[in-house]
């Protein structure tokens, strides 16, 4: 079975709610159109997978809804890979790994006490695009290596 794209999400502004939406244009060097880090020199896109989710809400005992997360596109994939400088593939687009997604302080209030905790090293990855294309929901993943 081939993992995919399960959501999307995006802000035009830091603070701004996600907003879900069905396909987003990413730009080499520069992240998500339309996104809060779009022209970002590091920081481009965030990618978690359903599969650390689930562990984490297990964990905590709590519902963690991947479109609160404040995380861009969540993989149906048990995990991502975490290794700096690890090049994957969304649908067309190259992704790099910058470096490990710490939840962010806000995870408590937003799913209660014990999500920040639960979410430790679960909360995705940020990643740095490295070729243009569309990403869509259901779009394949490969997270093999480019």
């Amino acid at each position: 079975m081939t993992d995919r794209v399960q959501t999307i999400h995006i802000a035009a502004s830091a603070g701004a709610p996600m907003a879900p939406v069905e396909r987003v244009a990413a730009e080499a060097g520069r992240g998500l159109v339309g996104d809060r880090y779009h022209g970002s020199s590091k920081l481009q896109v965030t990618v978690q997978a359903a599969g650390e989710l689930a562990a984490a809400a297990a964990d905590a005992g709590l519902e963690i809804d991947p479109g609160r997360t404040r995380r861009n596109i969540t993989v149906s994939a048990e995990s991502v890979p975490r290794d700096p400088g690890h090049r994957w593939r969304i649908g067309p687009v190259e992704l790099e790994v910058v470096r490990d997604a710490p939840p962010c302080r806000r995870m408590d209030e937003i799913f209660g006490a014990g999500g920040r905790a639960a979410l430790r090293r679960r909360a995705g990855v940020i990643c740095t695009v490295l070729s243009d294309g569309e990403i869509a929901i259901g779009d394949p993943i490969d997270l093999g290596g480019v």
